[in-house]
């Protein structure tokens, strides 16, 4: 949620006229995030979020807000779009695409306990059923085909250590990607980013998931490895915390039990949830770009517990092989 297009208060207002949600009382920036230009919209009739996006295209866009609204029509705590009269959910403002939604209440539970991470897994296994029904088609674009293009770009600007590491991991996921068991792995639309700070609280409820921009089809698996490698560890060490990831996967499977493929890829997957980030981080701290109130996150976060992830495999104490 950089600021890469300043947008000023008259240009934001004419926008929002078009959309019949109030006349603009309030427009901010927002802080933090890497990838699109974020205000905050305070109209007479409720909060919303405008973006602009500085990345994604027209033709990728709709597939995100079609989602979202999918969601939002069924009753989750996802932030429906502002369509314009035409019903166009795609927006367009100083030459950029941009769209146009609810601001969730809350606040974010940057130190989740188990309760939080059971919350997350209830919510994230009903977003992967309600999504089982949704038409349009987009592959995850931070996936495996990007890994392999983006590679060889950072691979220069690390010391031998890091670009052997980075060079084996992605060996190793190419190489998982081909097997039999990954096919078999139940695919759908998943968030792709469900990171503690896309995720807001209210009351100690858990009150809604937004930033489906990293969405994509992909295997409903890496959306739990993503959300096991960042809600459910120490950030110290990048090591798992076990209470939490066992609350967030049992609170999952009470909703929508894992298959057995899935049982036996959840560590491969949790590499590769690592892998993904750490290579996105590297890749935005050695190919910047310009942008107000920007700052790249850390990418050793992701160095230390693609290692953890690594050196100590991990499943569910109740999918283990019972050792006589």
């Amino acid at each position: 949620m950089a600021v890469f297009t300043e947008v000023s208060f008259d240009e934001a207002a004419r926008l929002i006229d078009e959309l019949g949600i109030g006349a603009l009382r309030e427009l901010a920036p927002c802080a933090g995030g890497i990838e699109n230009t974020n205000y905050f919209v305070d109209t007479a009739a409720g909060r919303y979020v405008l973006t602009l996006f500085e990345r994604l295209t027209a033709e990728e866009l709709p597939f995100y807000l079609q989602l979202m609204k999918h969601f939002a029509d069924r009753g989750l705590p996802v932030p429906g779009p502002h369509p314009d009269a035409s019903g166009s959910l795609l927006l367009s403002l100083k030459g950029k695409p941009a769209a146009v939604v609810d601001r969730l209440p809350g606040e974010h539970h940057l130190a989740p306990d188990a309760a939080d991470c059971a919350s997350l897994g209830t919510l994230m296994a009903g977003l992967h059923l309600a999504a089982a029904d949704f038409v349009p088609y987009q592959p995850n674009l931070r996936g495996l085909a990007w890994w392999t293009a983006t590679v060889p770009t950072v691979l220069p600007h690390l010391e031998p250590r890091l670009a052997a590491l980075m060079a084996d991991e992605l060996e190793y996921q190419q190489h998982l990607a081909e097997s039999p068991a990954h096919a078999s792995l139940p695919r759908g639309p998943i968030h792709g980013d469900l990171f503690r700070d896309n995720v807001m609280f209210e009351n100690k409820l858990l009150a809604g998931v937004f930033d489906f921009y990293f969405a994509g089809v992909d295997c409903l698996l890496f959306d739990i490895a993503v959300a096991l490698n960042d809600w459910c560890i120490d950030l110290e060490s990048g090591r798992l915390l076990e209470d939490r990831a066992e609350a967030l996967v049992e609170a999952y499977e009470s909703v929508r039990p894992l298959e057995s493929a899935e049982i036996r890829l959840l560590p491969a997957m949790m590499r590769a949830g690592a892998f993904r980030f750490w290579l996105s981080r590297l890749w935005d701290v050695h190919l910047p770009r310009d942008a107000k109130l920007l700052k790249a996150h850390d990418p050793t976060h992701f160095e230390r517990v693609l290692v953890q992830r690594r050196a100590a495999p991990w499943h569910p104490a109740r999918h283990r092989p019972v050792v006589p």
